[in-house]
């Protein structure tokens, strides 16, 4: 019998409208990525925003806009990391249909932590194995250069994720230092409703991916999509956030569960169908 986790209600007036005008932002941002680096950061707020919000009408995801939208923000996403970590002057990177030759930006603030979580998410629901390699050779030493502030614990999630990736060894204990490091007396930075809500869920999913615990996989991800939703709902500036219509981390754990032949009982408007099964893999240039 399949869970059912029902998507908040958010208006859907205008919607049509609003993608078109996130696309056409997005694209003159990303047409000035060649002159300056500094616009990536912009680039992918506009590009994942656009991204989450064709999601509203359409909520599996089977139309080609959407799955450029994503596209797109994954390029971008991964575009960002590899300007702050590359040697040369310049980087070539494909968005958006076009190979940019964008300048190399070297240690900056958007080159932290939170972005690259998105970024990784991103080209997981995306299956970019390249880039999730990229991604994963991103020195932690780049992240904690970026200055912005983050609790300790995301340093060993993203450890963990790297290692998994890499095949480094050692997961479960930088999996375990993480968690620990999600307790209430170790985090100062993000508030609890934060913690408990949105990030812990993915660290309890990847942990049940990794046991191959089939049955728990599947109990834990409608709780975290119902955690999700009772977030995204707290107040009204959250609701009317279109970030809110995709649970970004519990999807990119499906998509490597969904790839790993774990059978599905949760279905939601907050994890697109055809994103989870990757349905669309192939038919963009990336």
């Amino acid at each position: 019998m399949p869970v059912i986790v029902s998507r908040h209600e958010f208006p859907a007036e205008g919607a049509e409208e609003r993608n078109e005008l996130l696309r056409q932002a997005a694209g003159a941002v990303i047409d000035e990525l060649e002159g300056s680096a500094s616009n990536l950061e912009q680039a992918f707020l506009l590009t994942f925003t656009e991204a989450t919000s064709r999601c509203l009408l359409d909520p599996l995801a089977e139309y080609a806009p959407t799955w450029r939208a994503w596209v797109s923000a994954m390029q971008v996403g991964s575009a960002l990391f590899a300007s702050a970590t590359a040697s040369e002057e310049r980087i070539d990177a494909r968005i958006a249909g076009k190979v940019r030759s964008i300048p190399v930006s070297g240690p900056n603030s958007a080159a932290n932590p939170g972005n690259w979580v998105k970024a990784f998410w991103l080209a997981i629901v995306c299956r970019e194995q390249d880039r999730m390699t990229q991604l994963c050779n991103v020195p932690i030493s780049l992240l904690r250069a970026s200055g912005t502030e983050y609790d300790e614990y995301v340093y060993a999630w993203i450890d963990a994720l790297q290692s998994y990736w890499l095949q480094r060894g050692n997961v479960s204990e930088k999996l375990v230092a993480a968690v620990n490091g999600t307790k209430p007396d170790a985090t100062v930075i993000a508030s609890r409703a934060l913690m408990l809500k949105i990030l812990y869920p993915s660290l309890e999913l990847f942990y049940r991916y990794l046991r191959q615990d089939r049955e728990q996989f599947n109990t834990v991800l409608a709780e975290a999509l119902q955690w999700h939703k009772e977030y995204w709902t707290e107040d009204e500036d959250r609701a009317s956030s279109s970030e809110g219509l995709v649970a970004l981390g519990p999807l990119a754990m499906a998509a490597l569960a969904h790839d790993a032949g774990f059978p599905f009982q949760v279905q939601s408007e907050y994890l697109p169908r055809a994103l989870v099964e990757g349905a669309w893999i192939g038919e963009f240039d990336t």
